[in-house]
C-alpha cells in the first residue's frame, strides 16, 4: 500500500505542468514523496485511528447523551473545529431536540428547533451531510445572532442513525452539527469524509450500548422470573401483598428501588387501597388507607384508560405504564400528592398496572427520590416486565384456586353418576323415576357449576339475589355425597335451626365455593382426628345480616385460631374462603367452645324484588 501511494505521489509530481518545468531530480522527488507519506500522511492517519478508537472505546455504561458528547468532542478535536451540538429527531412533535454539546453552553442553543426548513432537518431528510460556508448568508440557520456572538461562522451538519432492537420501534435519527470560526470556509473532501466516518462510529457505540442493555435486561428478567416463581413454588397459596413483600426486596438487589407501593382496586371499582409498601420501615406508606377513585386523576387514567396514550412535557402515558416526569406540574396528581412529593423529595413516579382478566386489579407505584431524577428506559422496561410477571402469578393463583375447588363437585358427580347407573341397570320392573330424575337433576346442576367455575377464569361473575339457606342446603347435600363416596362412615352431618328467606346480594358461584370449602375443611378436620365426629349446620337472621354457621367436633388451639383469623394459614381452602368473603363484603368469625370449632360467616340482607 505504501509503495502504491508513493508511486502515485511521484507520478503526480512528474506530470504536473508547474512542477516538471523545474526539472526536479528523481532523488528529490522520491524524498518529497517519502516526506508526504511518513511526515504528513502517516501522522494524520495515526491520529485519526487514535480518535476513532477513542470513540469506539467509550464506556457503554454511560448514558446515550454522555456517549454522544464524548464522541463529538473527539470529532471536534480532530477536525480542529470550534464546537458541536447534537440533536435527536422527535417524529411525534416533528422537532429536533437538543441532546448535548461540546464546547458550547446550554444557553447558546435552542432546546428544540423545527424539523422542516432547517439545516439539521434537511440533513436527516436527505441522509447526507450539509456544508455551510457562511452561516450569516444561510436562510435556514435561524440563530444567527447567537452564532455571531460566539464567533461561529461556518458549519457542517452530519446525519446519523441509531438502530432500535425492540420490535415495533423505529431507528433513532439525529444530526451532529460541527461549527468553525472561519468565514467562507472551504471544506475539503478529506475533511468531509473523515467527519462522516467518525460520526458513523458514534452510531456504532450507541448500538453496542443498546445491545449490552438488552442482554442485561434479558438476564435481569430471567432473574426476576426465577426469584418470583422460586418464592411462590414453596407456598400453598399467595396473596398479592405477600408476593410484594417476598419479591420487592429481591428485586431491589437486582435494580435500584428507592420506594415502592402496592395498591389494590376494590371489587366495585369505587376505591383504591394501599396494600403494602417498601421499605417497610419507611413509615410514610400508610398501609391500609383507602382512597376514593376521584381522589387522584391518575387513578382513572391508569385503571379505566380515560386518557389517550401519548407523551407531554410532564407525563408519559402508555398501555403498560404511566410516568410522571414532573410531579409538581403534572395534571394527573392531586394537590395532596404533589405536597407529599415535595415532603419526600420525589422527583418522578412510575405507575405500572397489574392487569388480570383484562382489568386492572392492582397497580405498583415506584418513586425516584433525592439524587435520582428520573427512571431510565431500561428501568421502565424491567419494572414493566416485573408487573406483567406478577399478573401472570395472580392468574396462576386463581387457576389453582379453581382446581382446588373442583374436588368436591367432581367427587359428588361421580357418586351421583354411579347411583343413576345402578338405577338404570337394576332388575326392578319399574324404575324409581322420581329418584332417577332427582339424581340426574343434581348431576346436571353440578356439571353446570363445574363449567361455570372453569368459565370464571375468563368471564367476570355476575351478582344475583339468592337465599343464603338454599345455597347452603344444596352444598350440604353435595358434601354428604362426598362423605358417602369416600366411605367416611365416622362422620355424620346434622342440620339444625335452619331459617329460610335469608336474601343476600352476592356472586352465587363464589358463595357456593365458600360453603364447599367450609364443609370440606370441617370434614377433613374430623377425618384427621381419626374419631367419630359430627358436622352441624345452622342458618339464621341476626340484626340485618344473614348468618351461616358450620361446626365440626374438635377444638383448635388459640394460637391456630389467631393464625387463621390473621390470614396466615397455609391452607388454600381457608385463603379462598377469606378472600371471597371479603370480596362480597361479608364477615367471618371463628368460635371455639363446647368441643366444637365453628366458622360463622354473615352477609348483609336485602329485600327480594319479585
Amino acid at each position: 500500500m505504501k509503495d502504491t501511494i508513493k508511486q502515485k505521489i511521484i507520478t503526480f509530481i512528474k506530470q504536473d505542468e508547474k512542477i516538471k518545468n523545474f526539472k526536479t531530480p528523481e532523488p528529490v522527488i522520491e524524498s518529497f514523496a517519502r516526506f508526504v507519506i511518513d511526515d504528513l500522511f502517516y501522522p494524520y492517519v495515526d491520529q485519526l485511528i487514535t480518535k476513532v478508537d477513542g470513540i469506539i472505546e467509550i464506556n457503554p455504561t454511560l448514558t446515550e447523551r454522555e456517549i454522544l458528547e464524548k464522541a463529538t468532542l473527539n470529532i471536534v478535536d480532530f477536525l480542529n473545529a470550534s464546537a458541536a451540538s447534537i440533536r435527536i429527531f422527535d417524529p411525534e412533535k416533528r422537532m429536533l431536540i437538543s441532546y448535548g454539546s461540546c464546547n458550547r453552553t446550554e444557553s447558546v442553543r435552542e432546546a428544540a428547533i423545527p424539523y422542516d426548513n432547517t439545516i439539521a432537518g434537511d440533513a436527516i431528510k436527505k441522509n447526507e451531510t450539509i456544508l455551510v460556508s457562511d452561516i450569516n448568508r444561510e436562510k435556514r440557520y435561524i440563530a444567527k445572532e447567537k452564532a455571531f456572538l460566539n464567533g461561529i461562522n461556518s458549519m457542517m451538519a452530519i446525519p446519523f442513525t441509531i438502530p432500535k432492537f425492540s420490535p415495533g420501534e423505529k431507528d433513532t435519527q439525529g444530526v451532529i452539527q460541527i461549527y468553525y470560526k472561519e468565514k467562507n470556509k472551504i471544506f475539503s473532501l478529506l475533511e468531509l469524509r473523515t467527519a462522516e466516518m467518525m460520526t458513523r462510529r458514534v452510531g456504532f457505540v450507541i448500538a453496542r450500548k443498546r445491545i449490552i442493555g438488552l442482554q442485561r435486561q434479558n438476564e435481569t428478567k430471567e432473574r426476576i422470573t426465577k426469584v418470583l416463581f422460586d418464592k411462590l413454588a414453596h407456598r400453598e397459596t399467595i396473596k398479592m401483598r405477600d408476593v410484594f413483600k417476598l419479591i420487592i426486596p429481591e428485586l431491589a438487589k437486582i435494580i435500584t428501588i428507592q420506594s415502592c407501593v402496592l395498591f389494590s382496586v376494590s371489587p366495585d371499582g369505587d376505591s383504591v387501597i394501599l396494600d403494602a409498601g417498601y421499605p417497610e420501615d419507611d413509615g410514610h406508606h400508610g398501609v391500609g388507607i383507602q382512597f376514593d377513585m376521584t381522589r387522584e386523576p391518575y387513578f382513572g387514567v391508569l385503571i379505566n384508560r380515560t386518557e389517550p396514550l401519548g407523551s407531554t412535557e410532564n407525563e408519559v402515558i402508555t398501555s403498560s405504564y404511566i410516568l410522571i416526569k414532573n410531579p409538581q406540574r403534572s395534571n394527573l396528581l392531586s394537590p395532596e400528592t404533589k405536597w407529599f412529593s415535595i415532603n419526600h423529595h420525589i422527583n418522578s413516579i412510575l405507575y405500572i398496572p397489574l392487569i388480570i382478566d383484562d382489568k386492572v386489579k392492582y397497580f405498583l407505584a415506584f418513586d425516584a427520590m433525592n439524587e435520582k431524577e428520573e427512571f431510565s428506559e431500561e428501568e421502565i422496561e424491567i419494572l414493566s416486565f416485573f408487573g406483567k410477571e406478577l399478573s401472570k402469578a395472580a392468574k396462576i393463583e386463581r387457576m389453582d384456586d379453581i382446581i382446588h375447588d373442583f374436588k368436591n363437585p367432581a367427587i359428588a358427580v361421580a357418586g351421583f353418576a354411579k347411583r343413576v347407573k345402578r338405577l338404570v341397570e337394576s332388575n326392578e320392573k319399574e324404575i324409581d323415576k322420581e329418584r332417577l330424575f332427582r339424581n340426574l337433576d343434581i348431576l346436571i346442576k353440578e356439571t353446570q357449576r363445574m363449567q361455570d367455575m372453569a368459565m370464571s377464569l375468563h368471564v367476570e361473575a355476575k351478582e344475583e339475589v339468592v337465599d343464603l339457606t338454599e345455597v347452603l342446603l344444596r352444598r350440604c347435600q353435595i358434601n354428604e355425597e362426598v362423605i358417602r363416596e369416600m366411605e367416611l362412615v365416622n362422620i355424620k352431618s346434622e342440620i339444625r335451626d335452619i331459617e329460610k328467606g335469608l336474601w343476600v346480594r352476592c356472586y352465587p358461584l363464589y358463595m357456593e365455593r365458600i360453603f364447599d370449602n367450609l364443609l370440606h375443611n370441617a370434614t377433613n378436620a374430623i377425618q384427621t382426628q381419626g374419631q367419630r365426629g359430627k358436622i352441624v349446620i345452622r342458618s339464621y337472621k341476626e340484626l340485618n345480616r344473614g348468618v351461616v354457621e358450620i361446626s365440626n367436633t374438635g377444638e383448635i388451639s388459640e394460637f391456630t385460631r389467631d393464625m387463621i383469623l390473621k390470614g396466615e394459614s397455609r391452607g388454600r381452602g381457608l385463603q379462598i374462603i377469606f378472600r371471597l368473603v371479603n370480596l362480597m363484603n361479608g364477615k367471618i368469625e371463628l368460635l371455639v367452645k363446647d368441643g366444637f370449632t365453628t366458622f360463622k360467616v354473615s352477609f348483609s340482607l336485602v329485600k327480594r324484588h319479585r
